[in-house]
């Protein structure tokens, strides 16, 4: 989505991340996606819906372009694409300065924290993550 405000995340690579062939393991990624989604979610949301929210991962799909090692400055940018009901969808683009490392298309639900039952957001809050008056994806 063209008005999607765009959050970008710093990762951090451990020496666990690294596999027997000397680059990044292919489930660091998805961990690298959980903390740049979530950290988007809590940098844009309002903190009551923040508080009153919880994000659990539906799917994700990645396509790896290049191998990362212990070494590199990664940084992970993180767009909301859409919200449709209590689910988000969200692409998130890992590059290595101007170099694509990894794609992922993730798609999450939203959570009620009391209830933990799926719940739907607010528009207002959906807004916050997209710029200009474009649809919001709801």
């Amino acid at each position: 989505m063209s008005n999607a405000i765009p959050h970008l995340y710093p990762v951090g690579i451990d020496p666990e991340d690294i596999d027997f062939m000397g680059h990044v393991n292919n489930a660091s990624y998805l961990k690298w996606v959980q903390h740049a989604v979530l950290d988007h979610w809590r940098a844009l949301a309002p903190a009551e819906a923040v508080a009153q929210h919880l994000w659990v991962a539906l799917k994700h799909e990645i396509t790896y372009r290049k191998p990362t090692f212990l070494d590199d400055e990664v940084i992970a940018t993180v767009l909301l694409e859409k919200v449709q009901g209590a689910r988000a969808f969200y692409e998130t683009v890992i590059r290595r300065g101007e170099e694509v490392l990894a794609e992922v298309k993730s798609s999450w639900c939203c959570i009620d924290a009391d209830t933990l039952r799926p719940a739907r957001l607010a528009r207002e809050v959906i807004e916050r993550f997209f710029t200009g008056e474009g649809d919001a994806g709801r």
